[in-house]
Order: C-alpha cells, then sequence, then structure tokens
C-alpha cells in the first residue's frame, strides 16, 4: 500500500486477505470497528513513521510486490475466508438444487435429452437460446426462439438459410451481429457441434460465458457460467462491495462460480443460480425471506444486523457512461411508375455496410449529420446523397410528386443516442431515369433494392426502421381520410 501524506512518500505493505474483494467499509464501520485497520489507514496514524524513498529501483519493487498481491490466486497462501467452504459449498449446491427442481420456469429450451444424438440437438437449443437471451428479456426471447425453432430445428436446417433470413427472423431482438455469428458458426463447424468448453470458446461469437453454459447443460460438463445474475448473486452471498466490472473481480466472480458448480449436476445448478437472480435475487426488490439460500448470504446477515444497509448496496453500482449523441435525417423515397398513381410506389430501401452497427441490414436511404440542422439543411444533405447514390436530381431524371416532414424521435442504441428526423420524397421517374435505376434491380449483390408495400410489411425491420414506415403509413392513412371527405363533400354540394 502507498500512503501520501504531504511531499513525503510513504511505503506500507499491510496483508489482504484479497486485494481484490473489498468489505463493504460501511458495515465493518457500524459491525466491528477494529476491523476498519484491515482495510483503511488514516494518514495521521504514521506522521511519526514518515520514510523517504527516492531510490527508482525501491519504487520497482513496491511496484512489483503489489502487482504479486493483486494477481495472487483467491485465497492464496493458506487463507480460505473469501472461498466457500466446503460446508457451505455443499448446502448452496443442495438448497439451489431443490428450490430448482420446485420453482423453475417452464421455458420452451429447458428440455431433457439423454442419449447422445439428442446431445448436439440439445447444445444447438441451449445455444441460440442463450445468444438470443444477451442482452434481451426472457419473455422476448421466448417467442422468437419458437419461431427460429419451427423454421430452424437443427443445426443441419439453420446451414440451408441466408443471412438474409436469418436477420429477417431476428429483426426486432437488437444486437444484429449475434445473428450473423450464429450463421456463420454452423456453416464453419461441419463436423460437429463441440462438446467442450475449451473447443466452443474457439468459435466466433462465443465468449466463456456462453461455452460454460452449452458444455454444462447440454454435455454435463463441471463447468461456471457467470452473467449479471450470477454476479448479483455470488456478490450478496459473499458480501463483495469491489467493483463488479474490474478485470480481476470478474476473474475472482468466476473462482468462487467455479468451486460451486455441482459435478452430478452442473447444467442445472449453474440454471439454478442464474434462475435465482433473475427472479428471487433481483436487482431493486430482491425476496429475502423466499430464497433458498439466505442463510448463507453475508448480505444478508449485514441487513438483519444493520437496517441502514440494504442487500441491494451488493454488487456496487457502476455509473455508466453517456451514450453518444448523433443526428440522422431519413428519407423514405417512394418511387411511383405511373402518373398520379400514389398509392403504387416501390420503396427503396439500402442495404448497410458488412461490418459495423446494424451490419448487413436493410434500411431507408440515411444521412448522419455532424450536429443538429434545420430542415432546409436536412433536405439539402439528403439530396446530394441521392444525386450521387441513384443519379436522382429534379427535372432530370425524376419529378418530386411530394415531399413531407413527418416528424422526429429518439432511438437508443448501445452507446448511442441517436436522433432521428423522418421524411417522406414520392418522385416520379423520368424515361431515362427508370432505366438507370431499374437496370440492374434484384440481383443478391446489390446494395440496394426496391420493394412495393406489401413486401415491405412482411420484411424483418430493425426496430427503428419500422418506427419510420410506421410513420409513413400514418401519414397516408391521413391522406386517405382526407380525400375520403374531400370526396363526400364535393358529393353533397353537388346533390
Amino acid at each position: 500500500m502507498r500512503i501520501e501524506w504531504g511531499k513525503a512518500h510513504l511505503h506500507f505493505r499491510v496483508r489482504l486477505i484479497n486485494p481484490t474483494f473489498e468489505r463493504s467499509t460501511v458495515a465493518s464501520k457500524r459491525q466491528n470497528p477494529k476491523t476498519i485497520q484491515n482495510f483503511h489507514c488514516k494518514a495521521s496514524s504514521f506522521e511519526s513513521k514518515k520514510m523517504s524513498h527516492s531510490s527508482a529501483t525501491g519504487r520497482r519493487k513496491c511496484r512489483q510486490k503489489k502487482e504479486e498481491e493483486e494477481e495472487e490466486p483467491l485465497g492464496g497462501g493458506g487463507d480460505m475466508e473469501d472461498l466457500f467452504s466446503e460446508k457451505e459449498t455443499q448446502n448452496i449446491r443442495m438448497s439451489l438444487l431443490d428450490w430448482y427442481d420446485e420453482n423453475q420456469r417452464d421455458l420452451p429450451w429447458r428440455k431433457t435429452r439423454s442419449s447422445e444424438t439428442e446431445k448436439e440437438t440439445r447444445a444447438y437449443e441451449v445455444w441460440v437460446s442463450e445468444i438470443m437471451l444477451q442482452q434481451t428479456r426472457v419473455q422476448t426471447v421466448m417467442e422468437y426462439y419458437k419461431r427460429w425453432m419451427h423454421k430452424w430445428p437443427t443445426i443441419y436446417d439453420l446451414t440451408q438459410a441466408s443471412l438474409e433470413e436469418v436477420n429477417e427472423m431476428w429483426a426486432g431482438l437488437g444486437y444484429y451481429r449475434r445473428a450473423r455469428f450464429l450463421l456463420e458458426m454452423v456453416v464453419a463447424e461441419k463436423e460437429g457441434f463441440p462438446n467442450k468448453a475449451s473447443s466452443l470458446m474457439k468459435v466466433k461469437g462465443i465468449g466463456e460465458y456462453t461455452a460454460g453454459a452449452i458444455a454444462s447443460i447440454a454435455f454435463n460438463e463441471a463447468v461456471p457460467v457467470v452473467d449479471g445474475n450470477v454476479i448479483r448473486v455470488l456478490a450478496r452471498l459473499k458480501a463483495i462491495s469491489a467493483n463488479p466490472k474490474d478485470r480481476l473481480t470478474v476473474k475472482n466472480f468466476w473462482k468462487l462460480a467455479a468451486q460451486l458448480v455441482d459435478p452430478s449436476r452442473p447444467g442445472d445448478f449453474n440454471q439454478s443460480l442464474m434462475e435465482l437472480g433473475a427472479t428471487l435475487c433481483s436487482v431493486t426488490k430482491p425476496s429475502c425471506s423466499s430464497c433458498p439460500i439466505s442463510s448463507q448470504c453475508r448480505a444478508y446477515s449485514l441487513f438483519q444486523e444493520n437496517r441502514t444497509l440494504p442487500v441491494t448496496e451488493y454488487p456496487t453500482k457502476v455509473v455508466k457512461s453517456k451514450p453518444r449523441l448523433d443526428f440522422c435525417c431519413v428519407c423514405v423515397l417512394e418511387i411511383l411508375r405511373h402518373e398520379n398513381n400514389q398509392s403504387g410506389g416501390r420503396f427503396v430501401l439500402i442495404k448497410r455496410p458488412e461490418e459495423g452497427l446494424l451490419a448487413g441490414l436493410w434500411e431507408f436511404p440515411s444521412v448522419i449529420l455532424d450536429k443538429e440542422a434545420s430542415l432546409a439543411a436536412r433536405r439539402k444533405a439528403i439530396n446530394l446523397y441521392l444525386k450521387e447514390a441513384f443519379h436522382l436530381e429534379p427535372k432530370e431524371t425524376c419529378t418530386i410528386v411530394s415531399r413531407k416532414e413527418l416528424g422526429e424521435f429518439v432511438h437508443v442504441f448501445t452507446h448511442i443516442r441517436r436522433k432521428i428526423y423522418v421524411e417522406l420524397l414520392v418522385v416520379q421517374l423520368t424515361e431515362g431515369g427508370t432505366i438507370d435505376l431499374f437496370k440492374d434491380e434484384g440481383k443478391d449483390t446489390l446494395t440496394w433494392k426496391c420493394v412495393d408495400n406489401d413486401v415491405l410489411s412482411s420484411m424483418g425491420l430493425t426496430s427503428a426502421v419500422r418506427k419510420v414506415y410506421s410513420m409513413v403509413e400514418a401519414h397516408k392513412q391521413d391522406l386517405s381520410v382526407l380525400s375520403n371527405r374531400t370526396t363526400i363533400s364535393r358529393k353533397r354540394r353537388i346533390t
């Protein structure tokens, strides 16, 4: 430990039980003042022990010792306080599995398959469900999972799918790169599904958590899983107040989970741990009185001793970075093939690049802006884009039938908060413009295509694109109602 006091530097090494896992300082201070000395040293206590360490060699040695302490394995040096005891481990296993057997939710991907031929199918089901469940609620995933399995019930069936079909099936779940990884994996793994966590982790798109889930649930390998639910349960069991996002802290959570996993029922135990975090041990309203392992829970014990320290203090809340704000103008380009036919137009869709945000997905023509812009500036940017991309120029290649600003909304991605301006541009192509625009239509290699209203309505679109299209439909509905009212009014005047 290095303590700075004025200009003097004090180098003081304190033996910590585990430098990565910090006990709650609030609880320590209120429950047992003596324990404060093990974790916090006031500078005033060492005023008479000031030392000077100007040597660079000394500083390097101090840093080396500190690194050695940080890398020391959990429970190293014979001190096992931060690991579960054998009795605790057995009690937690038994209590959780008994609870899980009685209370597990009926989810479509929870099936029992015992034969060797069925295990690969089980692995496929677990894999698809776990990929879908990343950053997504269970209730949302259930319907997507059922539709997916109905269309592609086996790995072989999925190998016959195109990326376009997979993206359409995935539309609305978000994090679309996951769908691409699913397809790429089944195409690459021609020799069958890997059955070990170490092998699974070599597959693109499968990380340590997903590998552990597949290996333990489908192949009965005694390996742990650690996700947000598991971290919350473990942090409360051991009253761990260290930053749960810290690399060393996460590493030690994996060690704790590995110690707990039941070797005879690893898949069920891992699911029970996640199930507990998803149901009873929730983020804001844990049901501690119903929890099967509350008697082993350090956070609950501290709360019973001191009601001002709730269980929800664990794990430590990490301040999220603010998403970047950007601006986008979307032009829904509708092309009429016949004059005065505003209901039979075709819409232009652009395919996004194969890498980056929303890779390979279809959207309406759009332009990202450097900053918030006026209507005139947005239209100028869109006009330039349409000219460069499609050779669309009023009076030369097309005639503008109507142009209407439909509104705006905010769409939030993981790290981006995007303000989207929407306009509907209806054009009639000239003869030359029609030839230029449609000469290569329909090829799979194109980065754009024209679709009619029926096709667009049935496509798998992202939630943002779907919202844009719903604004277009609402506008057309309003026009239709207005047109009907005008027709009725004219008939009344005539009669």
